[in-house]
Order: C-alpha cells, then structure tokens, then sequence
C-alpha cells in the first residue's frame, strides 16, 4: 500500500466520517472527561465551601461512631470513624476560614 493521497470518493467519505464525529457531543465529553491527569486536580479541593448543615452532620456523625466505637469496640466502626473523622475536621476548617475571610 502507498502512502500517497487517498482517491476523492474515500477522501469525501473521510471527510463526512470526521464531521459527523466532530458534531457528536457525548463522544466530545467522554473524550475530554475521559483524560487522564498527571496529577490530581487541587483546586477543587481548595475551593470547597461547606455549608453549616454539612459541617453538622459531619461532626455528629463522627461524635456517634466515636461513642459507638468505645461501646462496641468493633474494628469496623473504628475504621468508619478513623475515615469520617478527617473529612469533618476538614469541613469545619474550611467553614472556620470562610467565616473568618468575611
């Protein structure tokens, strides 16, 4: 096979192939959302705002699993709370800096 120039019909039906490819915009979305990151996306982190009902429910959650863990002592709901617990001192954080830029 030559590298040469395709023949007109199957550089129109190319041609065709690519603009109906172009105007699909579900494939244009999975294509962008579907890329790969060197590195992860801080800023949205950064920008998180939490709201009070947020922080609140964070923090009783994590206040039940703290009393229900030393009740219980059942490694799961350590665990649970070892993973609810940073979340919460972070939300509460970011409310505190909110509250405080003001």
């Amino acid at each position: 096979m030559t590298t040469g120039r395709l023949p007109d019909h199957e550089q129109r039906i190319l041609d065709e192939v690519e603009r109906a490819l172009r105007r699909d915009r579900r494939l244009d979305r999975r294509l962008r959302t579907g890329r790969l990151r060197r590195r992860p996306d801080l800023s949205r982190v950064t920008h998180y705002r939490p709201h009070v009902l947020t922080v609140g429910l964070l923090l009783a959650v994590s206040i039940a699993l703290l009393v229900t863990g030393i009740v219980t002592s059942r490694p799961a709901v350590i665990w649970t709370f070892a993973a609810v617990w940073p979340l919460a001192l972070f939300a509460v954080f970011r409310l505190v800096c909110r509250w405080t830029e003001r």
